[in-house]
């Protein structure tokens, strides 16, 4: 008798692949935004700003397109 086990089933093991796009942008957005400025709270902001990034780029092609 076959079991039917997670990769049977279609679950995807790991991250989804956009997750790595998201990775490469994060660290692009890192280098760029820490690389601007000084003090350490000032690159606790540049880190978080780069965590949020993609958000921030929606918003403004929905502004752009009017939608």
């Amino acid at each position: 008798m076959h079991k039917k086990g997670k990769e049977s089933a279609g679950i995807h093991k790991g991250p989804p692949p956009a997750m790595g796009f998201y990775f490469l942008g994060f660290m692009g957005a890192a280098v760029h935004f820490v690389g601007n400025v000084d003090g350490f709270w000032n690159i606790i902001v540049a880190v978080a700003k780069a965590a949020v990034w993609p958000a921030f780029l929606i918003n403004q092609i929905f502004d752009l397109l009017k939608i």
